[in-house]
C-alpha cells in the first residue's frame, strides 16, 4: 500500500487525470536544466525543505492559536501570492481573524476542503481576497506535506480552468476545453500521487514530496514566461534567468540576499525584516555543514 492509499480516506473523490507525458518531461528537463546555474537541483529541494521545517516550527511546535504577528509576517515572506496582498490584515485588531481562523483549520475534526472554505469565508468574497486560499493551502501543505499536498490555486482554479493541471493536460485542444475535475482535496491528492508516479518512473526517488512541489512550480513557470509576465503582473515580471518565476512561486525569494529585508509590505509601504535570511543561501550553507 503506497503512502498515499494509506492517508486517503475512503469518502474522497479520486478523479482520473489524464496528464500529458510530454508536457511533463519538458517541465522536468526545464527544471534540471534551469538549476544547474544555482548549485542543481538538489539545492532547490533543500530549500523548500527549509521553508517546510520553518512553518512547521512556528505552526506545530508552537500552537498555530498562539501564533503571533510578527512570526506571522516571516512566514508570509515565503508566500508569494500572499505578501503583496495581506498587508491591511497585518495590524493587531485584524490579525486576530486570522489567527482565530487558523485554529479552525489546523482542526483535524472536519475534511480539509471544510476546513479551508470556512478559513475562506472569514474574508470578503472577492478578486482583492483571492490569497485567502493560498494562504490556508500553503499552512496545511507546509506543515504537513506528506498529508496536505500543495493546493493553490496556481496549482489548480476549476473555476477559471488555470493552473499547472491545465499545463499539463493531455488535449490536442486545450485551449477550448472546460477540465471535468474539481479542486477539492481529491484531485490534489491525486495529481502528486501521478505527478510522483512520473518522477519516479524517471530516476527520481528520493524527497518525492519535495520534488512534486518544485516541478509544478516549474509547469507554471514555463506558462508564466510564454504569457511574457503578464499573469500575477505585480509579483513577476521578465525573468533574469530561467528559474526565477519557479523560486517566486515556491516562494523562495522573500527575501532579498544581502540585506535580510523581505518583500513583505505594510500599508505605508514598510519593508519588515526576518531573520532567516534567504532560503537558497540557507540550504547551500545546510549542505555544505553537513
Amino acid at each position: 500500500m503506497s503512502l498515499l492509499s494509506a492517508i486517503l480516506p475512503a469518502k474522497v473523490e479520486r478523479p482520473v487525470l489524464d496528464l500529458s507525458g510530454d508536457a511533463l518531461r519538458l517541465a522536468l528537463q526545464a527544471m534540471i536544466a534551469g538549476s544547474e546555474d544555482h548549485g542543481g537541483i538538489e539545492r532547490y529541494i533543500d530549500a523548500v525543505k527549509l521553508k517546510s521545517e520553518l512553518f512547521k516550527q512556528a505552526l506545530v511546535e508552537n500552537d498555530a492559536g498562539n501564533l503571533d504577528v510578527e512570526t506571522f509576517k516571516g512566514l508570509c515572506t515565503f508566500m508569494a501570492t500572499v505578501r503583496r496582498r495581506i498587508g491591511p490584515w497585518l495590524n493587531e485588531n485584524d490579525f486576530r481573524q486570522i489567527s482565530e481562523g487558523l485554529t479552525e483549520l489546523f482542526s483535524d475534526s472536519l475534511a480539509v476542503d471544510e476546513r479551508i472554505g470556512r478559513f475562506c469565508d472569514r474574508f470578503p468574497d472577492d478578486k482583492a481576497h483571492r490569497w485567502v486560499r493560498d494562504l490556508a493551502t500553503e499552512m496545511l501543505h507546509y506543515t504537513d506535506p506528506e498529508r496536505m499536498p500543495l493546493m493553490n490555486r496556481w496549482v489548480w482554479d476549476a473555476k477559471a480552468n488555470t493552473g499547472v493541471l491545465r499545463e499539463i493536460w493531455h488535449s490536442d485542444d486545450i485551449d477550448h476545453l472546460k477540465i471535468p475535475v474539481g479542486d477539492s482535496y481529491g484531485t490534489f491528492l491525486m495529481l502528486r500521487e501521478e505527478l510522483s508516479q512520473f518522477l519516479s518512473d524517471n530516476g527520481f526517488f528520493r524527497d518525492m514530496l519535495y520534488y512534486v512541489d518544485v516541478l509544478c512550480a516549474q509547469v507554471y513557470a514555463n506558462y508564466i514566461c510564454e504569457q511574457g509576465g503578464s499573469y500575477l503582473r505585480v509579483d513577476f515580471s521578465a525573468p533574469e534567468d530561467p528559474m526565477q518565476h519557479t523560486r517566486r512561486l515556491l516562494g523562495l525569494d522573500g527575501v532579498r540576499p544581502g540585506d535580510g529585508k523581505t518583500k513583505l509590505k505594510s500599508i505605508d509601504g514598510e519593508a519588515f525584516v526576518i531573520d532567516d535570511g534567504h532560503l537558497l543561501n540557507q540550504a547551500e550553507e545546510t549542505d555544505a555543514n553537513s
